[in-house]
Formats: structure tokens, sequence, C-alpha cells
């Protein structure tokens, strides 16, 4: 069993908690212990922020960054942004000794100082290279053959290729074995490494509803059972946005259930649904369920 920081983020805690549930419930079947670390705040997000100041968005990081280096422990994110931000910093105070002699001024005002001895990983990464597929496809007692399952990747896992260092920033291959590991088939599509148009919703959310429009209907004309994910922000553009898409000017009626990896993982190592808090999905994951039964 090996210990991880859990960071759970912003979104996940306040609005998918049936991500948490599936992610608390599913990692630890595989030997992966997840450690609270009650004092984590947000991440912070790596856009906006970093915007205002740069040195405020590195400080606000490093503090989470301390924490887990108190325990001795690696962070293990089940956000895209969170783990952005905080790999990203991580590996920014760990070469340039201006910025951290900089943060670490800051954070001596609250008995704090980042060291630069923890590492930051992202759930892909942690069931990918540390569980690895090997032991994935051991712990499958249900299969889920025959369920069609559109990957979507999600900006801020892959880019900045050079500082994530996760996969291939312009054709991943992770997310799509791990999910071909439950006996599922990961299928192409159009538009498959189109962004869900997080970070322009506060500005343009037609044309954010327009992005979110264009992947599923790629999905659908698929025929995919579900769309499946890492990332809570790129789950509520693709989940949410199926419902805001029902109105007028877009008139469409998408039925694609936007499913958490490990809730795909938990199905396939044989907990029930129940288990996984499905009754709170937005758009009814039923017919993957009915499918698989």
């Amino acid at each position: 069993m090996v210990d991880y920081a859990l960071f759970l983020g912003c979104n996940i805690p306040n609005r998918l908690p049936h991500l948490e549930l599936a992610a608390r419930k599913v990692l630890p079947k595989l030997d992966v212990n997840l450690v609270d670390i009650k004092e984590f705040g947000c991440c912070p997000e790596p856009i906006g922020i970093q915007e205002l100041s740069q040195d405020a968005w590195m400080a606000m990081a490093a503090i989470n960054l301390c924490l887990a280096e108190e325990k001795g422990l690696d962070i293990v994110a089940l956000c895209n942004g969170c783990f952005e931000t905080l790999r990203t910093v991580n590996t920014e105070l760990q070469h340039n000794d201006g910025h951290k002699t900089k943060v670490n001024a800051a954070l001596s005002k609250i008995g704090k100082e980042y060291k630069g001895t923890q590492k930051v990983k992202h759930v892909l990464e942690v069931l990918y290279n540390d569980v690895g597929l090997e032991k994935i496809k051991a712990s499958v007692q249900k299969e889920l053959k025959g369920i069609r399952v559109a990957v979507h990747y999600g900006c801020h896992v892959i880019r900045p290729s050079a500082i994530l260092k996760i996969d291939d920033p312009f054709q991943p291959k992770s997310l799509d074995e791990l999910v071909n590991a439950l006996g599922a088939e990961s299928i192409p599509y159009l538009r498959k490494m189109l962004c869900c148009g997080t970070g322009i919703e506060g500005i343009d959310k037609e044309n954010q509803l327009w992005m979110v429009h264009d992947k599923v209907a790629q999905v659908e004309r698929m025929n995919a059972d579900c769309m499946t994910m890492l990332c809570p922000l790129c789950y509520i553009q693709y989940e949410m946005g199926q419902l805001q898409l029902k109105k007028e000017p877009y008139s469409a009626q998408f039925k694609i259930p936007v499913m958490y990896y490990p809730e795909l993982l938990g199905l396939a190592i044989g907990m029930q649904p129940d288990e996984l808090g499905f009754k709170l999905h937005r758009v009814k994951v039923d017919p993957v369920l009915q499918k698989i039964q």
C-alpha cells in the first residue's frame, strides 16, 4: 500500500461528491492509500489568479506543497487544473532559486518553508504508471465488454508537456489504455483533443457551449455509450452542457452519460452501482449500467 496526500481541489467536494466517492472507494482496492490533509486550500486554479499575480499564485500553491512536505507525502490530484498548478509551481520552485527565495519570504510570515522534497502526481499517472495496466487488468471481475467509451483528456493534464510530462500532448494514449484494460473499447472520434471551453465560459458562454456541442456531436456520431475523463471541470461542461444545449439556439437532444474514470473502474472491479453514487449524475447512466449487467 502506497500513501498519497489526497488533493481534492474545490469543485469535487463542493459540486461533484460522487467523483470523490468513486476515488475513495476504488483507489485503496488497488493499494493506493489516500491520506487527508485538512489544511489543504485552493490550488489555486491555473489561469485567472496567475494572470492577476503570479507571485500570489505560486505562494498559495506552495502552502499546499509545504503541507505535503510536512507529512512526507507525495500529492495525488483528482483535478487537471489542480494538478497543473501544483506540478508547475513545484517544478518552478525546484529550478528557479529567485522564485523560491521570494516564495519562502512570503511563507515565513506563516511559519512555513518550501523545500521541494515531494512530488505532485495526477490520478491518471498514479493509475497508469504506479498501479499499472497489468494490475488493473488482474483486478477486473466484470469486464465492460461492449461498452464504447469516448475518452476526453482535457488540456491541463497534458500541457505544458515540458513540465507535466504525463503523455504525448497531441496523441495521448494512457487513458485510452486504462479504458481498454477494463474490457471496454476506447473509440476514435473527431475533435477528441478539443478543449471543453471552461476557460472562456465567463466571457463567451454561447461559443463555449458550441464547443461542447461540437465534441458531443462527434461522440454521438460514433455511437459511444459514454464519455470518460479525469477532470471535474471538463466533467461539468460535458454533463451540464448537454442539459443547457437543449435550449435555443442549440436545440440539441444529447443523452451521452459522462463518467469519471474511477466510476468505470469501480464497476469493473466488482462494485455495485449504488456504491458509486450514480444517482447524482445529471445525465442518467442507466443505459451503460444495463449494458454491463
